[in-house]
């Protein structure tokens, strides 16, 4: 059982006092009292273990303690006694120095207590002192009043609502004193590690900034040292009293947190001010050592100066002037030298540290590249001026103040300026020809080694290739083929010069062809880095020679890790032959892409498997078997790059086309393009959606992929009203919205409670609580809502239950209103073909069963309001055969577009609801019977949910009938029957 830290773990049982600390006995042994509680024997033997395990940690922070047990159990009975003992003694941690148990009062309970604890008493004895008493005033012999509550007489001040709101607060300033230390010891180190820069801005940037940390930090030291000095203050008013003085003491040293803090704080502050100081010295000596050079320079020269006007006055000292000037320049000379040696070395550094930040992907495009020279030409700018002049020429100017040690550091300044230089200018080469060349941003997806060699052996021998799976090879381009087929490497400035196509002027025509180039070669690399990882990884899972270096469980969970990535390569292998056939003719492309519409749909199967391979590949991403295969790859990247190159992929094409859109404007195929780009786009929602749907939890109606796709998610604001029974009764009105996260599927609604975040880092998810399910199918939707042109209305069940929706903008609801539109318009055209099918079928069905000489009829004309006929469920065609009784024949009438309907059971073919105090619920295949009619309609019965209510015609039209021609059926009393079409 882990140890509870907190009234939180624990605090459902704490509250319902199922025991509580109440005072101390002899020898400042602690009370705990078990009051009488109905639910004791319920409680989780985890769940008390718990409880006693929280409150024994409060007093036995002081050494030595001992407990004792008050069991009030005078309304119970010996079995509830002896089960609550034998708990205490099985989970009861402490010190256990005595259990005064508070035996039943009625006269039978009690005698069988007696006499159930004379022959168990040596059982209890052996484990735990039991001292078995008759009443509360037994108490006293063991326990001082002033120590026992009112409720045994006693007269201890204990409020159990108090106690609990006092452990609260000081757990809460104990978390918080925590999180300030945390804090402070976070600070620290970084201002430990704080390396000295040779700027004085920056200098100056790091004091304000520190600065403004460590005053932000003083004042959460303020407020929680606040915070304590209230809880002790609460304290020792509850602690006037002799008696309660040791309660004060069980929490002392949780409250001595405070005198910690002010350690911590004061440490800290002395830290902080040494720190700072250094930071203000080591600014000062930067800017004295910038000046010394300027200062003491200028200063020789006047004193230099100053001599030769003294000899050029025929002083006296002529010669010890001279003498004095000759050495002043010398040293001024050699400070010169090594001032100047000095700032090329801080020149070359951060002429490299320059180059290392340039960001590679930038620099790829033209905007780039030519950012990245005008960076580099400005560093050029700066370049101190001696190192024009050379090692040579710098040697013989100052050949007089030259040492061996200044010579080496010459040497080594000017070797390391040279290759700094080479560095730069063969950047600046580099940028040029991508600035020249691009016309568009590019970017290389391609991480390879910029030489590879070309003799090293082949990646598989030939002795793997057994172990290996069957992928069909994308398109035969020798250009492109390795001479070993299965390593795949991209050399950098093959594949640059693939994709920089230069373009000598600005017609649409040329630049759709280039824009098409790119995404050929783009899809070409993106397919061999596919390939790439199913054979450089997932097929090398199979080879014996590597399968010591692979955990069992992390074969037997490679679908997990690589998803369906082997179904998406044969995808794009074959896509990429299509893609291939448009380059001359790049109107195509739309078309090509609208095609293949469906099977972009296996992405969102990888996406959502795409949370379960990152977290595998946390757990094993240090494996060897990956940096084994990594290192025959010649991957730069890890695994991980590789498996997020699928959904990187499917970002890019929704860009791609819409640069195939902007230069075809004119061109033929620009209506297929643009659709193209509008699958895209609903894919890159649609996968985006299904990533929401995998966090919804609680959901237990059957397998959520039965509902369909998602086609639209988000979160609202939702009222809900229910109508039970025959009357139309709403729950209390809703004042406060709820919040739902909605999904909507094809086939259902879902009603979802959005969770905080849980995890930490890149493991933060959301989570959808399931609410409720609503089917498509008996759902309606009512657009417009007084008040709010945010809101609309979705009802359920013919209103059965209402929910009144509010989005975040109109533009969301009109969004989702389509989307319904479009649901329920399918769904209407699908009933309505079905119910022409078995229209169909059930005339078939009636000609094959009526007479071949049908006895004639007279007809009647009733004043029964006519209907016309209904179409028929499935049920009713297929069970014709089967039903038993005689069959009336029909025949026709000259107006074959009305028919009569009498009162009599029916058959329900479609589903009704509508709103009215008088309402009634129908559903496919209920049992109805049609009673009287009036000016509200015909009173119907529903003998399937026994409601009555009256409908009007137009709904029983399309529950009971249709047309006269489709010869619907009704049930008699006991007998199936033809509905007469004509009166004899």
């Amino acid at each position: 059982v882990s140890v509870p830290v907190s009234l939180k773990e624990v605090g459902g049982y704490i509250e319902r006092q199922v025991a509580y600390l109440s005072g101390r006995g002899e020898d400042s042994s602690v009370i705990i009292t078990l009051p009488e509680c109905s639910a004791f024997s319920d409680i989780p033997e985890e769940a008390l273990t718990k409880v006693f395990t929280y409150l024994t940690l409060i007093p036995t922070r002081q050494p030595g303690v001992k407990f004792i047990i008050i069991l009030d159990r005078r309304l119970d009975t010996w079995a509830s006694i002896k089960t609550a003992l034998a708990r205490i003694a099985a989970s009861f941690p402490g010190n256990l120095h005595l259990v005064l148990v508070l035996r039943p009062t009625s006269f039978f309970h009690r005698t069988v207590t007696d006499i159930g604890f004379r022959f168990s008493q040596d059982d209890f004895m052996l484990k735990m002192p039991v001292v078995m008493l008759s009443s509360v005033t037994d108490l006293l012999r063991y326990i001082d009043e002033n120590q026992l509550t009112s409720e045994f007489g006693g007269t201890l001040d204990y409020c159990h609502s108090d106690w609990i709101l006092l452990r609260t607060a000081i757990e809460s300033f104990a978390v918080t004193v925590k999180d300030i230390a945390q804090m402070l010891q976070s600070f620290g180190t970084e201002l430990a590690e704080t390396e000295l820069p040779d700027e004085g801005k920056i200098i100056e940037n790091l004091l304000e900034t520190h600065t403004e940390k460590y005053r932000k930090l003083k004042d959460a030291i303020r407020s929680v040292s606040k915070e304590g000095r209230n809880l002790l203050s609460s304290l020792e008013t509850t602690g006037k009293q002799d008696d309660a003085q040791w309660d004060i003491k069980l929490d002392w040293e949780t409250v001595e947190l405070l005198a910690q803090l002010r350690d911590m704080e004061s440490a800290f502050d002395g830290f902080f001010e040494k720190h700072h100081l250094k930071l203000h010295q080591y600014l000062q000596l930067l800017r004295y050592e910038q000046s010394f050079s300027e200062e003491v320079m200028s200063r020789a020269q006047i004193l230099i100066l100053h001599g030769h006007q003294l000899s050029a006055g025929h002083h006296y000292a002529m010669a010890l002037i001279m003498q004095r000037c000759n050495e002043l320049r010398h040293r001024c000379d050699t400070l010169s030298t090594a001032l100047q040696s000095k700032h090329v070395q801080t020149w070359c550094d951060e002429g490299a540290y320059m180059l290392a930040n340039q960001l590679v992907d930038k620099s790829q495009s033209k905007e780039g590249a030519q950012a990245a020279l005008r960076d580099i030409e400005r560093f050029l700018e700066g370049a101190p001026p001696n190192l024009n002049s050379g090692p040579d020429i710098l040697t013989i100017e100052y050949e007089a103040v030259l040492t061996p040690q200044l010579q080496a550091q010459i040497s080594r300044t000017f070797q390391k300026h040279a290759a700094v230089q080479q560095m730069i200018q063969n950047r600046q080469a580099c940028l040029r020809k991508l600035a020249d060349k691009h016309v568009r941003p590019i970017q290389l997806v391609a991480p390879r080694p910029e030489n590879p060699p070309r003799s090293k052996s082949p990646l598989f021998s030939p002795k793997h290739l057994k172990f290996t799976f069957d992928i069909s090879l994308p398109g035969k381009r020798s250009s492109r083929k390795s001479p070993n087929p299965r390593k795949v490497i991209h050399d950098f400035q093959e594949s640059r010069s693939c994709v920089a196509y230069s373009v000598d002027g600005d017609d649409s025509p040329d630049l759709l062809k280039h824009v098409m180039r790119e995404l050929i070669e783009t899809e070409r690399i993106y397919v061999e880095e596919l390939l790439a990882v199913l054979l450089g990884y997932r097929a090398e899972m199979d080879n014996p020679t590597l399968s010591g270096l692979l955990p069992p469980i992390l074969h037997s969970k490679r679908d997990v890790l690589f998803g369906n990535m082997p179904e998406i390569y044969n995808f794009h292998s074959v896509f990429l032959q299509e893609l291939e056939g448009c380059l001359e003719a790049p109107e195509r492309v739309g078309a090509c892409f609208l095609q293949r519409k469906e099977s972009f749909q296996m992405y969102e199967c990888y996406c959502q498997n795409k949370p379960r391979s990152e977290s595998l590949w946390r757990q094993f991403s240090d494996c060897s078997f990956f940096q084994e295969c990594q290192k025959k790859l010649e991957h730069k990247l890890g695994l991980d790059s590789y498996l997020l190159k699928p959904i990187q992929r499917l970002t890019k094409y929704q860009l791609l086309i819409k640069e195939l859109l902007k230069y075809s404007s004119d061109c033929e195929g620009t209506s297929e393009l643009q659709g193209a780009l509008t699958a895209m786009l609903d894919l890159l929602k649609s996968v985006n959606d299904s990533m929401h749907q995998i966090s919804i939890t609680g959901y237990e109606q059957g397998d959520i992929c039965e509902l369909g796709r998602v086609l639209m998610q988000g979160s609202f604001s939702v009222w809900m009203s229910h109508k039970r029974g025959p009357t139309r009764m709403k729950e209390l009105a809703r004042f406060k919205p709820m919040q739902r996260h909605l999904f909507l599927y094809e086939r259902a609604l879902l009603l979802c409670k959005r969770r905080e975040e849980h995890g930490d880092g890149i493991d933060k998810t959301p989570s959808y609580s399931f609410k409720h399910c609503l089917k498509m199918t008996a759902v309606g939707i009512t657009e417009n809502i007084k008040g709010d042109v945010r809101k609309f209305e979705i009802w359920y069940s013919g209103r059965e239950e209402v929910y009144v929706v509010q989005a975040p903008s109109v533009e969301v609801k009109m969004a989702w209103l389509n989307e319904l539109r479009k649901i329920l318009t399918h769904q209407q055209k699908l009933l309505r073909s079905k119910q022409q099918r078995l229209s169909v079928s059930s005339e078939e069905t009636e000609s094959g069963k009526s007479s071949p000489d049908p006895q004639p009829h007279t007809p009647k004309h009733q004043h029964n309001r006519r209907w016309p006929g209904a179409h028929h469920s499935v049920d009713i065609c297929e069970g014709l055969e089967d039903w038993s009784g005689d069959q009336d024949v029909f025949q026709l009438t000259e107006d074959t577009s009305l028919v009569q309907l009498s009162p009599g059971r029916y058959r329900a073919l479609a589903d009704c609801s509508q709103n009215g105090p008088d309402s009634i619920i129908i559903k496919c295949g209920d049992m109805i019977q049609l009673q009287c009619e009036d000016s509200r309609g015909r009173l119907v019965r529903n003998l399937s949910q026994q409601q009555e209510g009256f409908i009007v015609a137009a709904n029983l039209q399309l529950v009971i009938g249709g047309s006269s021609r489709e010869h619907p059926f009704r049930l008699g009393p006991g007998h199936l029957k033809v509905r007469k079409l004509s009166s004899p």
